[in-house]
């Protein structure tokens, strides 16, 4: 049938009939905008015009039109991912094994942490505000030209305008030494586009020259151990858990009489990691220069392992946990990567005083260091591995629903280690005892990494507060302690190991405490996880992600 029989033809085609705005997507983008003008996220200006192009693109049917909003979710959120600055998404599945052994309260606590109430009362405000102010005006126009606007920034930067920008909260860094005395943190303002930019720009050629040359320096060096002494003692490292500078700073204990009554505190010992099996692989390599990640896991020549040192100069082995030790193959992976073959010491005699974030039991730190004190010696000196969970995230008091608050289970560590120091030298024990943190805790959190979380060791993290006590001397040390300030790692420990058998310090009546602690091995605070490298560069922390560039670290 045609027009002069009475049927009319649909209207053709035209773009100006056609244009439907972005709808609810206005939403989505405020939100954004809102977050990356407080320097919350980052933001692909590029990316997020083009996705805004896709939804505005006339589609005449009104099915594909609904159609295309459905199938854009997903993209959205992919895309609000990428903006955010959280590790990438192949990352956290590389921990899905992992996570999958936390308890199902330990997964509530950390969906929690992820949630600011301060931004949802933010975003109710903004959805409140579009559903009020969309009956009125087009919100697609001025969200559009912000778009727009952010996307010409870079360019109006290169010609010498200067427009207003968004600008990101002040990063606080902490010197070295700072959090042990208590000083206020310095405050570094960071402004710019979309990243927070350093001082000085490097490109992703000079920053990988550097961690290679980093890396070959680190391959020559190593610890000589030579000579047992003819006044034997006994070595005890704590490998504590989750204890960082900045968590001490965090939860205000930074005055603690313990740090008085050592003798020796590394103010910038750097833990080169975040995670626990990596750090207490480091601690028990010491004795050869600091290597890249994978390397952990490989075979390493025998003279790198510690113990096997110790061993060398007539000590025997001990290993000792306040836990089973059996989350991420913990004490199998220290046993074959880390030449620690001892059996571990007993815990059937005590009841556990908490439970971990996977349920299992975890033994008060007195308990366990007072029954190693209480072993037959049987003449010969010990080394002895003690590993402690006390301060992990997750833990719950036995007997409570609530998690166990940070504070207090570190003043109970605190407490617990300075009786027991105080126990030894009234006893007249004679022992090194180096308490040497695995990583922090986290408890402060950063733009990429909630409370808690520890993909990227940053320097929050990794800046741990490393001490040594020794017991049983002729003439115990009265002054403050001595405090090491150079940037330094697990290599300064193989090397004060060293010197105490080489010097044969508890055979002195008077130790040379100056002689014994200069010029210790000096390292930079590079450090890395599986896929992740943190590397300082004139000061400001760089990081490069697997399959991604070096950029500055947001901090914040």
């Amino acid at each position: 049938m045609n027009d002069a029989q009475g049927m009319t033809q649909a209207p053709p085609f035209t773009l100006g009939r056609h244009w439907r705005g972005l709808g609810a997507w206005n939403l989505y983008f405020v939100c954004k905008l809102a977050l990356y003008w407080r320097g919350i996220i980052d933001f692909d200006a590029l990316a997020n015009l083009t996705f805004a192009a896709f939804l505005l693109l006339p589609l005449p049917p009104l099915w594909l039109h609904r159609l295309r909003h459905v199938l854009a979710i997903p993209i959205g959120v992919a895309l609000l991912y990428q903006d955010s600055w959280l590790p990438p998404f192949s990352r956290l599945l590389a921990q899905s094994s992992q996570v999958s052994a936390f308890s199902l309260d330990y997964l509530l606590e950390l969906a929690g942490r992820i949630i600011d109430w301060h931004w949802v009362a933010v975003f109710f405000v903004l959805a409140v505000g579009y559903a009020f102010v969309a009956a009125w005006i087009r919100v697609t126009v001025p969200v559009m030209l912000a778009l727009v606007w952010i996307a010409m920034l870079p360019l109006m930067s290169t010609i010498g305008l200067t427009p207003f920008l968004p600008t990101a909260p002040a990063t606080a860094t902490t010197a070295p030494g700072e959090a042990a005395t208590g000083e206020a943190t310095t405050e570094t303002a960071q402004s710019g586009g979309a990243a927070p930019t350093a001082p000085t720009e490097f490109n992703d050629a000079e920053l990988e020259a550097r961690l290679e040359a980093f890396y070959a320096e680190e391959s020559e060096r190593q610890t000589v151990f030579s000579g047992a002494p003819q006044s034997p003692f006994d070595v005890l490292i704590v490998n504590v858990c989750s204890l960082s500078w900045d968590d001490m700073a965090e939860v205000g204990v930074t005055d603690h009489p313990l740090f008085d009554y050592l003798d020796i505190v590394f103010d910038d010992f750097n833990s080169a990691t975040s995670y626990s099996g990596p750090a207490s692989l480091r601690l028990l390599r010491a004795s050869c220069g600091q290597v890249p990640h994978q390397a952990l896991y490989t075979e390493t020549p025998q003279q790198c392992h510690l113990f096997e040192n110790l061993e060398e100069q007539g000590f025997t082995t001990t290993l000792a946990l306040n836990h089973d030790g059996v989350f991420d193959d913990y004490l199998k992976l220290i046993r074959e990567q880390g030449g620690i073959e001892a059996p571990a010491m007993s815990r059937e005699a005590f009841e556990p005083i908490m439970t971990a974030f996977d349920d299992s039991p975890v033994y008060r730190d007195r308990d366990m260091l007072n029954a190693w004190a209480e072993q037959p010696t049987e003449g010969q000196p010990s080394a002895t591995f003690y590993n402690t969970v006390t301060l992990h995230d997750g833990n719950r008091i036995v007997g409570e629903k609530s998690f166990a608050e940070y504070e207090p289970l570190l003043r109970q560590l605190f407490d617990d280690l300075l009786a027991f120091l105080q126990r030894l030298e009234s006893e007249g024990r004679q022992v090194a005892v180096l308490v040497v943190p695995e990583h922090g805790a986290a408890l402060s959190g950063d733009k990429m990494q909630f409370a808690g979380m520890r993909e990227i060791p940053t320097p929050a993290i990794t800046h741990v507060p490393v001490g040594v006590k020794l017991t049983g001397l002729e003439q115990p040390r009265q002054d403050d302690p001595i405090h090491i300030e150079a940037p330094s790692s697990y290599l300064a420990v193989s090397e004060l190991l060293s010197r105490l058998l080489q010097r044969d310090v508890f055979a002195q009546q008077d130790v040379d405490w100056e002689t014994l602690t200069a010029d210790l091995p000096e390292t930079k605070p590079v450090s890395t996880n599986e896929g992740v490298a943190v590397m300082p560069a004139d000061g400001s922390p760089y990081i490069r992600l697997q399959g991604d560039g070096w950029m500055p670290y947001p901090g914040g």
